[in-house]
């Protein structure tokens, strides 16, 4: 007895020892188990239990019938929900996907796209930052709405026989408007019946630079001229620094002078005329068409303002450089006309304003035309007036009262 209870006990040990063995075995192998049936596809069944599966037992295949109709019933409705969902995303993901498809196979079209579409946006961008053109002192007034029988482009016109002073064309005579460089008619008469010494020698300075309407100039600061070549260039190339340093070096100075063209101005008659300054800048510089043709006629009388006025071109020595000016006004040019003196304007409150006296047809007119719309208007408008006084009758006393607007 004593001997087979050790021998068991020896079992027994043995039994246990397998066992402890087995379960450290089946735990690492259950732990990996899942990763590889995640890796690879489940093995094919036996054919023996193919064959069972198959072919089950009748209760048990009777059973199952119905809960397999069920799941597929259950499982079809599942399928067709889904299908569903799935086809909504589908149909999204084909837009998307038809949507994308285009730009990733034309890249460069695409890139096109994106380049006009991106300078559509910045053209637009700076058509509204760019501020209107700004309108002139006649447009805000509505001059432009009187009509004429001429169809003249300016707001105001007015011509007549220098001689008999009878009024041939009269279109808003009376209005009073900023003239522009049509100022230095009067800074250049002045100038010349002061009678300074027109050789003396002026230098263009900082305080002759514009800040008006900070215009440029080709003589700079520093620039030396006789007086004589400043009021050249301020009358042929409405040369704005030449004709503030002309106010400048003034008697008594630049606010002397101005006072001296407002005296000037009521001396001739020119009682809707004022000045503030000798180039024409500021739109403060207002005078009328009657105003304009008195100072017209008094101009035409002296020789250096006829000179100066009407040549053609000027050059002028500025250091090692020579400069070529030419006149604003180009029918001094033309073999079609005759004129005595003239001179062009220009800012935007006044529009495009031209004063002339001219022969046409063995007869002196003065004319005088402001606030023209258009950059050659002014000088269309002068053509139609020398065509329309070139066809009419050589005695005619009634046309002042036939053409006024």
């Amino acid at each position: 007895m004593p001997l087979l209870r050790s021998f068991r006990l020896a079992k027994l040990t043995q039994v246990l020892s397998l066992a402890l063995l087995s379960c450290a075995l089946a735990v690492p192998a259950a732990q990996a188990a899942p990763k590889k049936d995640a890796k690879k596809p489940v093995a094919a069944a036996p054919a023996s239990a193919k064959k069972a599966a198959k072919e089950p037992a009748g209760k048990a295949r009777a059973a199952a019938e119905p809960k397999a109709k069920g799941a597929k019933v259950a499982k079809g409705k599942q399928d067709k929900a889904e299908a569903k969902v799935a086809g909504k995303k589908g149909s999204k993901a084909a837009v998307v996907a038809k949507a994308e498809k285009p730009e990733k196979a034309s890249g460069k079209k695409r890139l096109a796209k994106a380049g006009a579409a991106s300078a559509a946006v910045a053209a637009a961008a700076v058509a509204t930052s760019v501020e209107p053109a700004r309108q002139s002192y006649g447009q805000m007034a509505g001059l432009h709405s009187v009509s004429d029988p001429l169809d003249l482009q300016s707001s105001v016109a007015y011509v007549i026989d220098q001689d008999t002073h009878e009024v041939l064309l009269s279109k808003n005579d009376q209005a009073v408007l900023p003239i522009a460089s049509l100022t230095k008619l009067m800074t250049g008469l002045l100038v010349s019946q002061a009678r300074l010494p027109m050789d003396e020698m002026i230098t263009i300075t900082q305080d002759d630079v514009d800040t008006e309407k900070h215009s440029s100039s080709r003589l700079r600061v520093g620039t030396t001229l006789t007086r004589s070549e400043m009021m050249h260039l301020a009358l042929m190339s409405s040369e704005n620094r030449a004709a503030h340093a002309l106010g400048r070096t003034y008697p008594g100075g630049l606010g002397q002078f101005v006072q001296q063209m407002n005296s000037k101005a009521l001396q001739l008659g020119m009682k809707d005329t004022r000045y503030v300054e000798p180039t024409g800048l500021s739109s403060s510089n207002q005078s009328s068409a009657r105003d304009l043709a008195r100072l017209v006629a008094v101009a035409h009388a002296d020789p250096l303002m006829r000179e100066y006025s009407t040549s053609h071109g000027y050059e002028v020595a500025v250091g090692r450089r020579t400069l070529q000016f030419n006149n604003t006004n180009r029918l001094v040019k033309s073999d079609n006309w005759d004129i005595g003196l003239q001179k062009t304007g220009y800012i935007s409150e006044a529009g495009r304003c031209l004063v002339m006296q001219a022969q046409v047809s063995g007869r002196k007119l003065i004319m005088v035309f402001l606030d023209s719309a258009g950059k050659f208007s002014r000088l269309a408008d002068a053509e139609r007036v020398r065509h329309w006084i070139e066809a009419m009758p050589s005695a005619s006393n009634s046309i002042g009262q036939r053409i006024r607007g």
